[in-house]
């Protein structure tokens, strides 16, 4: 391809399709305790899982430097592409996107392009995507550009956590916000709104909230074609419960996607997560 396209290691793409479809990927840092590792590569979900269960443990992430951006988009323009088009985690929730500008400039604006996918895991996956494919199209690198920021603008995001602490002591969420979710018995569930994490609703029990993501994102969906994702952290069950029902509900699903998230986003979210993300091939409806 002309265009290669670059994302990095929260977009969570199923197993293998990066490297079958040539998606170059730069991992972001997990640090657990004394530990440093990168994700997906040295660090992975169970081993983020048993730190987070171990509350004795320290559990931050860091982006990936400008250099090691830098660093990839050389290598891609060596190996041939005439430009790269880079798709990343909102830069709301993560210095990454400015890591990767920052690289963009160094290497050459002029040849690389970076796109803000306004969201994580497959919200950003999806974008990804979306740029391979116009990009084994044979598009340029503007169109390229312009088909992961289609996807970014149409995607919704909803999801569901056990407690807000994790988010309000990374910076994700405010800490009046937070307290929405301090009451007992009260699971609250979010959205992401130009990139930011936003308080949506509270509900009172794990099903309910359950519930409320399928119809959320039933609602979101609408009636044409649309591609779904799933995830969880340590909540396999109830994903494939919310999967199934999504098949019911949803009239024309083109992908349907079901994983754990990765270390990056799990340790920002904690154990108990459950999300849904929604691409609609039409403008989204408000939730």
């Amino acid at each position: 391809m002309s265009v290669s396209v670059v994302t990095d290691s929260t977009a969570y793409l199923p197993p293998g399709v990066a490297a079958s479809r040539g998606v170059r990927v730069v991992p972001l840092e997990v640090r657990l305790g004394g530990r440093a590792g990168r994700e997906g590569v040295d660090i992975d979900t169970a081993t983020l899982s048993a730190a987070l269960a171990d509350h004795r443990v320290d559990v931050q992430t860091s982006r990936p430097t400008p250099a090691q951006f830098a660093a990839c988009y050389r290598e891609a323009l060596d190996a041939g592409a005439r430009s790269v088009v880079s798709v990343h985690l909102s830069r709301e929730l993560s210095g990454t996107w400015e890591a990767a500008r920052m690289a963009a400039e160094e290497v050459g604006p002029d040849r690389v392009r970076v796109v803000d996918s306004r969201a994580a895991a497959m919200g950003l996956g999806y974008a990804v995507l979306a740029a391979v494919d116009a990009a084994e199209a044979g598009r340029s690198g503007a169109e390229v550009e312009a088909a992961a920021a289609d996807v970014a603008a149409r995607c919704r995001v909803f999801f569901s956590v056990d407690t807000l602490d994790r988010l309000r002591r990374g910076g994700r969420i405010g800490a009046a916000a937070a307290m929405l979710g301090t009451a007992l018995a009260v699971k609250p569930l979010l959205h992401v709104v130009q990139g930011r994490i936003v308080p949506l609703e509270k509900v009172r029990t794990t099903a309910r909230a359950a519930q409320r993501l399928v119809d959320l994102a039933v609602r979101a969906a609408g009636d044409g074609p649309v591609d779904l994702a799933v995830h969880h952290l340590g909540a396999a069950a109830r994903a494939e419960e919310v999967a199934a029902r999504l098949r019911e509900r949803v009239p024309a699903v083109a992908r349907l996607l079901v994983s754990e998230v990765g270390a990056v986003i799990g340790a920002h979210v904690g154990l108990g997560l459950l999300g849904v993300v929604v691409v609609p091939q039409d403008p989204p409806r408000d939730g």
